[in-house]
């Protein structure tokens, strides 16, 4: 390994590393928003609204995400006349992706708490979105937390596949300086130490939350 690129080497993956951090919050928090919609479908009654969660969920956890990429950043421009850029194309996937998993961890939570907080709650006159809005879903969060935790850290993981259209993130920006050095082994060492601060660090944090919730 030759350690005396590393002034070199660094700036570009802390670079790198921030556009990964980018992709992982914005594809948690759009995918947060689908997965909330796509649960509530799951426990509906409605046939219809089940089927939907159902058949989104068996779609985007039933093909690999790598695969998504390619026909968002790739087929999507040729079926639709829209050009997607990397970025776009990237958080779309990655979003569409976690909310069938992030969908599947708050369905899980819901079906955690006890019935008879819903029965409760219809008796005193709550609606149905205000039952979910103050009563249940509060509770599920602490619930979801531990496995919300490990989608983060698999996610900050899974953006390294963007890499495959294009987008420079923290792989790709190594790949390009493994094209430009001629070293192979320097580049990708110090992005696997990378990699690996990022999920400590989460690690750390999730933990600390689920911590400080188990408390109260």
């Amino acid at each position: 390994m030759d350690f005396s690129i590393l002034n070199k080497l660094i700036p570009i993956l802390l670079n790198g590393t921030l556009v990964t951090i980018e992709l992982t919050c914005l594809a948690i928090i759009f995918g947060c928003i689908i997965a909330l919609i796509i649960a509530i479908f799951k426990i509906s009654s409605n046939k219809v609204l089940n089927t939907i969660g159902s058949f989104y969920t068996w779609i985007f956890r039933g093909t690999p995400l790598l695969l998504q990429l390619y026909l968002f950043y790739y087929g999507f421009p040729m079926l639709t006349g829209i050009n997607l850029t990397a970025m776009q194309a990237a958080i779309l996937g990655l979003s569409l992706n976690s909310g069938a998993y992030v969908a599947e961890i708050i369905r899980s939570g819901i079906l955690a708490i006890d019935k008879g907080q819903f029965e409760a709650s219809k008796a005193l006159g709550f609606t149905y979105p205000q039952t979910m809005k103050r009563i249940i879903l509060p509770q599920a969060f602490r619930v979801i937390i531990p496995p919300m935790g490990n989608e983060f850290i698999a996610l900050i993981k899974d953006t390294s596949l963007v890499s495959v259209i294009t987008m420079e993130e923290l792989l790709r920006k190594a790949q390009l300086f493994v094209s430009s050095s001629g070293d192979a082994v320097t580049p990708y060492f110090m992005t696997g130490i990378f990699y690996l601060v990022l999920t400590t660090v989460f690690t750390f944090l999730f933990s600390r939350v689920e911590k400080k919730l188990s408390v109260y």
